[in-house]
C-alpha cells in the first residue's frame, strides 16, 4: 500500500484502452482494477482511498493519484455491491415534526448535502404526532436504513422508528440524551438572551413573551434565558402568553398581551419564540392601531424568509438550520464508521432590523 503512485512512473502500466461492451459497441464501465493499473497501486489501495479509509494507511500522494486516475477514467464505485458487503443500505432516516416548515427544509438540505458527499441517501419522514410518538415507516426499519437523525423531537418518541438498535443522532433536542449516540444543538437559550439584552439596552422594561405551547427542551431554555436576563435589570419584567405556532395564533396571543385586563401597563416589546408568531404580533399591533416599533417592538426566532417580507423587517435570531443538519449527518457517519461523535453546540446570532426601537420612540 506504500507503492509509489506517480502516473507514468516506474512499474506503472498505462491505462487500458476502452473495452467493448456486451453488444460490441461502446466502452464498458471502468473497474477498480483499471484504476489500480492506471495509478500503479493495488486494488486494495484503490478500495481504501475511494472508501475514504486511507488516512494513516496510504500516503497522501498515493491517495491523490488514485483519485486522479478514477476521475480520468470516469470510475464510479459500485455502491450497491459495497452495501451488500458491509450489510448497509447507505440510507439515513431524518425524522422531523413537519415537512412544510422552512426551518426543517433547511435541516434536510444540510443533511442531504453532507450525506451526498459520502454516497448516502436521506429519507425524510414527518412524525404525524409532532414531537411524538412517531410510527415506524418501514417493516422492519433495520432492513431499510442504517441510522436515524431526529430534529426537534423527544428521544422517547422514536422507539418504533429506531427499530430497537439503530444509531440515533438528536438535533435541537437537548444535550446528553442517553438514547442518542450524539447530539447537535443550537445554543437555545442564547437566542432569547441576545434578544432580551437588545431590548433592555434600548430601554424596554415591560416585555411580553409569546411562548410556543410546545413542551420541549428548546422552548424551555428560551423561556429560562429570557426570564433570567429580565431579572438582572431593575424594573424589568416578563409577562408570558402561551400560543400555538401559527400566524393567527400569534396574533391572538399578541392581542391578549397588548389589551389584557389588570393594572399592569401595556408591554412595550413582544418577544416571540418563532418568526411566524412575530408576524402575527405585527398584525395584532396594526389592528390595534399601534405602530411597530414606535409603540411596540417585536422580535422573532428563525430568520425565515418572512422576516424580510414583513414591514418593518423583523429583528430575529438567526438559526443555522443547514449547518445543524450537516453536523448531524457527519456525526451519524462517524458512528457508522465505528467511531465516536462528540456532542456539538452551534452558535446563534441576533439580526437587528426595523421592528425594534426605543420605547415610545
Amino acid at each position: 500500500m506504500g507503492t509509489s503512485a506517480g502516473r507514468g512512473g516506474p512499474g506503472t502500466s498505462a491505462a487500458p484502452p476502452p473495452r467493448p461492451g456486451p453488444d460490441g459497441a461502446g466502452a464498458a464501465r471502468p473497474t477498480s482494477r483499471d484504476v489500480a493499473r492506471a495509478a500503479g497501486v493495488s486494488q486494495a489501495t484503490v478500495s481504501l482511498v475511494l472508501g475514504d479509509k486511507w488516512a494513516g494507511r496510504v500516503s497522501e500522494r498515493t491517495a491523490d493519484a488514485v483519485r486522479a486516475a478514477a476521475r480520468e477514467l470516469g470510475y464510479r464505485p459500485n455502491l450497491a455491491a459495497r452495501s451488500l458487503r458491509l450489510g448497509r443500505t447507505r440510507t439515513a432516516l431524518l425524522v422531523v415534526p413537519s415537512v412544510t416548515a422552512e426551518f426543517f427544509a433547511g435541516v434536510y438540505t444540510g443533511a442531504a448535502r453532507a450525506a451526498g458527499d459520502r454516497g448516502f441517501g436521506v429519507v425524510l419522514y414527518p412524525s404525524p404526532g409532532g414531537t411524538g410518538p412517531a410510527r415506524d415507516p418501514f417493516d422492519p426499519a433495520r432492513a431499510s436504513i442504517d441510522g436515524v437523525i431526529a430534529s426537534s423531537m423527544a428521544a422517547g418518541a422514536l422507539a418504533a422508528v429506531r427499530g430497537g438498535g439503530l444509531p440515533l443522532v438528536m438535533l435541537d433536542s437537548g444535550p446528553g440524551d442517553p438514547a442518542a449516540a450524539a447530539t447537535v444543538n443550537f445554543d437555545a437559550g442564547d437566542g432569547l438572551r441576545q434578544a432580551a439584552r437588545h431590548l433592555l439596552g434600548l430601554g424596554h422594561r415591560r416585555l411580553a413573551h409569546l411562548a410556543a405551547d410546545v413542551d420541549s427542551w428548546t422552548f424551555r431554555e428560551r423561556a429560562r434565558a429570557l426570564a433570567e436576563e429580565a431579572r438582572g435589570v431593575p424594573g424589568a419584567g416578563v409577562r408570558t402568553e402561551r400560543t400555538a405556532l401559527s400566524v393567527d395564533a400569534g396574533r391572538r396571543a399578541a392581542e391578549r398581551a397588548l389589551t389584557g385586563p389588570g393594572p399592569d401597563p401595556r408591554p412595550t416589546a413582544l418577544v416571540c419564540d418563532d418568526d411566524v408568531l412575530a408576524a402575527g404580533a405585527c398584525k395584532a399591533a396594526r389592528r390595534l392601531g399601534l405602530r411597530v416599533p414606535q409603540d411596540v417592538s417585536v422580535t422573532g426566532v428563525g430568520d425565515l424568509a418572512l422576516a424580510t417580507a414583513v414591514e418593518p423587517e423583523l429583528t430575529t435570531v438567526r438559526l443555522p438550520a443547514e449547518a445543524v443538519g450537516a453536523a448531524g449527518m457527519r456525526a451519524l457517519m462517524a458512528v457508522l464508521d465505528g467511531g465516536a461523535a462528540d456532542d456539538t453546540t452551534l452558535p446563534v446570532r441576533l439580526v437587528t432590523r426595523g421592528s425594534t426601537g426605543p420605547p415610545g420612540g
